[in-house]
C-alpha cells in the first residue's frame, strides 16, 4: 500500500516518466500534476489533476504532501533548479527517487530532488548534491562529488576521486578519468574525453581528450 502522497512539479515528457517510476517503483502515490498557470493546458494528465504551482500549497499543504520537480536540463538546468527553489520556498520536502534496478552504496550521500534511473552504478563514499538527474546507465567512481542541480545523461563514467561542477551537463557517453574534475555551468559533449581538470566556468568542451569550444558559451545553448 502506498503511504506517501506525490506531487509532480512539471507536465512535459520527464514529468509522465516520472509519474511511471514513482508510481510502479516507489512508496509513493502520485496524486497531482503542477505547473505555472500560465502553462496550464490540461486540467488532467495520467488521470490525476494538473493545478496551478501559484496555489499549490492551498491544495496540497506540503505538511500532507511531498513534490518532485520533474524538469530536464533547460537552460542549462535553470528552470530547474528555480523551481526546486520555489517549492522549497513553499515549505515542500523533494522527494529523491532511487530505481529499484540501480545499485547504489549504503554510505552514499545523496540531496533532495535527485532521480536515479535503472542500471546506474554508485560506488561507496560518493556525494551527490540536491536536484540531480543520473539518466539510465552511468557509473560513478567512488569519493566523487556531483555538486547540485547537475544533469547525467546515459552511459557516463565518472571515475573515482572527480568533481563535477554545479549545474553541468554531461553528454551520453562522455568519460572522466580519475582525479579530474570540471566547473560549474558546463556541458561536455557526448563521447568526449576528460583526462585533466577542466576549471573554466560556463564552458563548452568537446572531444577526445576535451578543449574548450572557443567563442561559444554554455549559457547560450538551450538543452
Amino acid at each position: 500500500m502506498k503511504d506517501k502522497k506525490l506531487v509532480i512539479i512539471g507536465a512535459g515528457e520527464l514529468a509522465h516518466i516520472a509519474y511511471e517510476y514513482f508510481t510502479y517503483d516507489s512508496d509513493y502515490e502520485v496524486v497531482a500534476f503542477s505547473v505555472h498557470e500560465e502553462y496550464l493546458k490540461e486540467k488532467e494528465m495520467c488521470s490525476v489533476p494538473v493545478v496551478p504551482f501559484e496555489t499549490l500549497e492551498q491544495q496540497y499543504p506540503p505538511s500532507e504532501y511531498d513534490a518532485f520537480v520533474a524538469i530536464p536540463a533547460s537552460k542549462l538546468n535553470q528552470v530547474r533548479t528555480q523551481l526546486f527553489h520555489e517549492a522549497k520556498d513553499k515549505g515542500y520536502k523533494l522527494a529523491t527517487y532511487v530505481s529499484s534496478h540501480a545499485f547504489v552504496w549504503r554510505n552514499v550521500k545523496l540531496g533532495e530532488n535527485c532521480f536515479i534511473f535503472e542500471n546506474n552504478t554508485v560506488q561507496p563514499f560518493v556525494e551527490i548534491g540536491d536536484n540531480v538527474i543520473l539518466w539510465s546507465g552511468n557509473h560513478i567512481g567512488h569519493q566523487t562529488k556531483i555538486q547540485n542541480n547537475v544533469f547525467v545523461s546515459s552511459h557516463v563514467v565518472i571515475s573515482g576521486y572527480c568533481n563535477i561542477g554545479e549545474s553541468c551537463f554531461l553528454g551520453v557517453n562522455s568519460t572522466f578519468n580519475d582525479h579530474t574534475s570540471i566547473g560549474k555551468d558546463c556541458i561536455l559533449a557526448s563521447g568526449s574525453l576528460v583526462n585533466k581538470s577542466l576549471e573554466g566556468e560556463g564552458k563548452i568542451y568537446f572531444g577526445s581528450p576535451a578543449k574548450e569550444l572557443a567563442k561559444k558559451s554554455a549559457y547560450s545553448v538551450d538543452l
